[in-house]
């Protein structure tokens, strides 16, 4: 006989139905009576299992509206050289990664203008995702990997193995990365791809990573919807400085 109590093995199933995408991000759940009708509960045990998750912050109850499901506020944090995706993963986020392209490209100029002494017709690797958190797509993002860890990694299951990872295996030692990340409004051909409306507030990162030799590895553009992310840093001396610019004046 199981020891976990009725209400607990409710809200676990809950969870596992949130996470999986069954119950999506922004959607209504099951009216509670319903809900108590399908486990076989009480409302009152029912209302125990929906506390859990409203703790856990799961779900939003809106009196007279209904329990709807939270949209899930990932970290984005700054003083780390982990990929997006690993941060992600690493948070419990459940995450889905699409590959829209991956293929050798004649380099663009905003990279060519990196490296130093060029040579005409470089190409390098372009791959093209989409992050699904939750079931739907929130992260649009575009990397460019230079030789000759282009080549190496090319023929990679990006579905499946991070880009950093791939290119650790292929021998590429990351030591450091620049970033920049900006307010700005969703695009309509990057909305097409995230199936959001165009003109909604997005976090954009332009990110550019080198190897232990100073060399540069790796840019990448990634455009996030606003309403999924939140940045945070942890100051702390000599690890992290964060640069502000705007203006502030009349």
């Amino acid at each position: 006989m199981s020891s976990t109590p009725r209400y607990r093995a409710i809200a676990d199933d809950l969870i596992a139905k949130i996470r999986s995408g069954h119950y999506r991000a922004g959607e209504a759940l099951p009216a509670q009576r319903e809900l108590s009708a399908s486990y076989g509960v009480t409302m009152m045990t029912l209302r125990q299992a929906l506390q859990v998750l409203s703790a856990e912050g799961l779900i939003d109850q809106r009196a007279g509206r209904g329990t709807y499901v939270r949209r899930p506020s990932a970290e984005y944090p700054l003083d780390t050289l982990r990929s997006l995706g690993d941060d992600l993963r690493r948070q419990g986020h459940p995450l889905r990664t699409e590959v829209l392209s991956a293929a050798l490209r004649p380099a663009p100029r905003a990279l060519t203008r990196l490296l130093a002494d060029a040579p005409a017709g470089l190409r390098a690797l372009r791959l093209a995702r989409v992050r699904h958190l939750m079931g739907r797509p929130a992260v649009h993002q575009i990397s460019w990997v230079v030789e000759p860890y282009a080549s190496a990694i090319r023929g990679a299951d990006f579905t499946e193995t991070p880009l950093y990872t791939a290119l650790a295996e292929a021998g590429a030692r990351v030591h450091r990365a620049s970033e920049r990340i900006r307010p700005a409004l969703l695009t309509a051909p990057v909305a097409a791809r995230l199936r959001h409306p165009a003109g909604s507030p997005v976090f954009v990162s332009e990110r550019i990573t080198y190897d232990e030799r100073g060399a540069l590895v790796v840019t990448d553009h990634a455009t996030i919807l606003g309403e999924w992310m939140e940045i945070r840093a942890e100051r702390k001396a000599a690890d992290l400085s964060l640069h502000w610019s705007g203006a502030f004046t009349k």
